[in-house]
């Protein structure tokens, strides 16, 4: 891959995910940017679907900030259980609306140093709130990015941090934020961890045309 542009492999991505998902929207469903912040912590080692199945329900329950500052941590628990690790996150999330309600006044902290210092929100779900509520560059890598960067040889490396840093050298800041959400809808549908569809690939596509001998790491 060395004799290969990362910048220009991430640009001809970044053009067929555009093209095949022309809404990038973030997989999480909220109303309001605390909601987001609340749905990212959920989603640890649990998928959006079954986040977006049991928001509602927490969310129609404490329907604002000082509800969900002032609810039981044992109340939340039984709402989020089917989330997995519902203790910590019940605790994290009660704590960071109590941080948020009485000490920041409802503002949402707008830098990733100071989201990550509220309890449960470490640097993927503080990317998220940086692109979708900020509206800044940001690199959410979720288990999708950080896969499908790998086969397209635009990162090596698992780690989440060490794979944020890489591709922000690589991807154009104003359509990071965008590119992270195309490329969740992509792996669940084509490039899967299971079994990728290269046939249908509209990424391998793009890049054929511009680098034919190009081969995805799988």
């Amino acid at each position: 891959m060395a004799r290969y542009s990362k910048k220009k492999i991430a640009q001809l991505a970044e053009q067929a995910l555009c093209e095949r998902y022309p809404e990038a929207q973030c997989a999480l469903v909220y109303d309001q940017p605390y909601q987001l912040m609340i749905a990212g912590r959920l989603s640890a080692q649990c998928t959006d679907a079954r986040v977006n199945l049991v928001t509602p329900e927490l969310f129609g329950r404490y329907p604002d900030l000082k509800s969900l500052a002032d609810a039981r941590i044992t109340d939340v628990e039984e709402i989020i259980r089917p989330c997995g690790l519902y203790h910590t996150k019940a605790e994290s999330i009660v704590n960071m609306c109590r941080i948020l309600y009485y000490d920041l006044d409802g503002v949402i902290p707008d830098s990733i140093d100071e989201l990550i210092k509220l309890p449960g929100i470490g640097r993927k779900t503080a990317n998220l709130i940086m692109g979708d509520i900020h509206k800044k560059p940001a690199v959410v890598c979720d288990t999708h990015c950080i896969r499908i960067s790998n086969r397209l040889g635009l990162i090596s490396t698992k780690d989440p941090a060490a794979a944020e840093s890489e591709l922000r050298k690589i991807l154009p800041p104003e359509k990071s934020s965008d590119f992270c959400h195309r490329i969740v809808y992509f792996g669940r549908e084509v490039c899967t961890a299971r079994k990728p569809d290269c046939e249908h690939c509209i990424i391998r596509s793009y890049l054929l045309k511009a680098y034919p001998d190009h081969i995805c790491k799988l």
